[in-house]
């Protein structure tokens, strides 16, 4: 269970983190039923996710060294996981990904939209010359495989990022290999080129399952603030969307 020692490093988020059994994305069978006959409801395809063994064959993919080893996994939190990571932890730092920037690309129909109100989540596009700010969450290795299943089912619900293991700085030391979800440029719910006022009108608008698009963005600034973390992109969009009422 994650514990307040896993606040050492990073005492004022301490209640600033969703609690794994207070989550609402840890997505068992039960839950992942519930989403998909919501998505029946909302008239989304019966193969609007992907199939559990694709879900599984990915995860397998990435983790096979990590699981072999029986090593803890670092995860990298630049979204919602910031607040509301759902998996089990023992540790959480500061972390910097170099040359990559968190962007509103990602369409969602389910999660923060609907089918006919999409909304917009985060994911990260590569730029050379930025590096994006986030936490890294330590999974203890006799959690890893449970929470890893959980966790790949919540973010490649859809296979719309490509996750690796890829190096992270943190104040403490560096870490070798932490798990990155960054976008899937090829995915059809991929927005490459919106414009600022286009991402901000859409988030004015769109409310789905977890909640209202302004609300993710809201929880997002908050989270930033309390770890004095300046992203201007972040910022922007944040104003824009205010002035709209």
């Amino acid at each position: 269970m994650t514990t307040p020692t896993a606040f050492v490093h990073l005492p004022e988020l301490q209640g600033r983190v969703t609690p794994p059994h207070a989550c609402g994305l840890r997505l068992t069978d039960e839950v992942l039923a519930e989403w998909d006959a919501q998505a029946r409801s909302e008239g989304l395809p019966a193969d609007w996710r992907l199939p559990d063994q694709d879900v599984e064959r990915s995860r397998r993919a990435v983790l096979a060294g990590v699981c072999a080893r029986q090593e803890a996994l670092w995860v990298f939190a630049y979204g919602s996981l910031m607040w509301n990571p759902g998996v089990e932890f023992d540790e959480v730092r500061r972390a910097v990904l170099p040359r990559f920037a968190r962007r509103f690309a990602l369409s969602t129909s389910i999660g923060r939209g609907t089918p006919d109100c999409p909304g917009l989540v985060l994911t990260l596009q590569p730029a050379d010359d930025q590096v994006c700010e986030g936490l890294a969450f330590r999974i203890p290795a006799p959690c890893v495989d449970g929470e890893s299943r959980l966790l790949w089912r919540r973010e490649m619900i859809t296979g719309a990022y490509c996750p690796a293991l890829m190096p992270l700085r943190t104040p403490q030391s560096p870490l070798a290999r932490a798990l990155v979800l960054a976008a899937n440029t090829a995915h059809p719910q991929y927005r490459a080129h919106l414009s600022l006022q286009a991402t901000a009108a859409t988030i004015a608008r769109a409310c789905g399952r977890m909640g209202s698009n302004r609300d993710y963005l809201d929880q997002l600034v908050a989270q930033c603030e309390v770890l004095g973390i300046t992203d201007h992109y972040v910022q922007e969009l944040a104003e824009r969307v205010r002035a709209l009422g």
